[in-house]
């Protein structure tokens, strides 16, 4: 059921994927009967496997599932109440992790705003979609919680409109002033009103700096260059994807034509009509003013920034 919410997009946002991977692992072991250490940890691997087939493109979600094999592995012949009980430590760990990463994200992005600040965003990167309030909606409440005014225009985020229900509903929540726009509405916004930056989330970012998010976040980063409005990513340390070495490696999921033929259940494509339907694409890195995560805003050249900072950072942690 869980691995059927997270494909379903009842759980979606990268980190909120990796959190419930993290859970379902140590839900795994929980529902396990009997003292068979070998099979507890079979059921556990399965059920990594079963969710990491899910989504794609999203990194969190294997992240998550490689940092629970590793508690899993180092637990190893400790018996299966240890081992239970350290898969839960981790996930709890995983979530508690999230929600001081949310909180560091938005104090460094928020000095990048002005006072007052207009922003474009797109899809949902807040609480519905992490363990706190959000990465690039993160950055708005946290300008909003150091007293500057903060205006939205939430792109409603086709096919599934994630922005218009979403997103809208997020802000209006906490008293954040936002206005719904159509995706295409977003280059004549940028034109007519001043804006004074684009903020999104990202499912992956590759070593050099390129990043993938919602379908439609590549043609706000061109509108934004040809405006000259700068345009932040934010996203967790965690979402940054070493291995991966470029926009071109990451893989993009492609959904169910019938998201985009019959959205909410109405048909609006005729019938025996091809449809394509990716659910993300890759913003170039030259198109990326900065990357806002927990340990600071990386700026160009992003794969000296990343491989400098995060890299190495990661790699310290493995030694320690």
């Amino acid at each position: 059921m869980l691995a059927d919410a997270v494909r379903e997009l009842k759980i979606r946002g990268a980190p909120a994927i990796g959190i419930a991977a993290a859970m379902g692992m140590a839900l795994a072991a929980r529902n396990f009967e009997g003292k068979d250490e070998a099979g507890m940890a079979q059921a556990v691997r399965e059920a990594g496997s079963l969710l990491a087939s899910t989504r794609p493109t999203a990194v969190n979600l294997f992240w998550a599932v490689a940092r629970m094999e590793k508690r899993l592995n180092h637990d190893s012949g400790a018996g299966v109440e240890r081992i239970r009980s350290g898969l839960l430590e981790e996930a709890l760990l995983i979530l508690e992790e999230d929600r001081s990463t949310c909180r560091l994200m938005g104090r460094h992005g928020a000095s990048l705003l002005p006072d007052p600040a207009a922003v474009i965003t797109l899809c949902n990167a807040g609480a519905l979609a992490t363990a706190d309030f959000g990465t690039a909606l993160g950055v708005v409440y946290a300008a909003a919680e150091s007293g500057k005014h903060v205006q939205v225009y939430a792109c409603e985020t086709r096919p599934l409109l994630q922005g218009a229900r979403l997103t809208s509903w997020e802000l209006r929540q906490s008293g954040i002033d936002v206005t719904v726009i159509c995706d295409s509405a977003a280059a004549h916004v940028m034109k007519t009103r001043k804006i004074d930056c684009v903020l999104v989330g990202a499912d992956r970012i590759a070593a050099n700096g390129d990043a993938a998010n919602k379908i439609g976040t590549y043609g706000l980063a061109i509108a934004a260059r040809a405006h000259r409005i700068p345009f932040y990513v934010a996203a967790p340390v965690s979402t940054i994807d070493p291995s991966t070495l470029c926009g071109g490696d990451i893989p993009i999921e492609q959904r169910l034509a019938r998201e985009i033929s019959e959205s909410f259940g109405v048909r609006t494509v005729p019938e025996n009509v091809a449809v394509l339907n990716p659910a993300f694409d890759v913003t170039p890195h030259e198109f990326i003013t900065g990357i806002i995560t927990e340990k600071g805003v990386l700026y160009p050249p992003f794969e000296e920034a990343i491989a400098g900072k995060i890299i190495s950072d990661r790699r310290s942690n493995i030694d320690d």
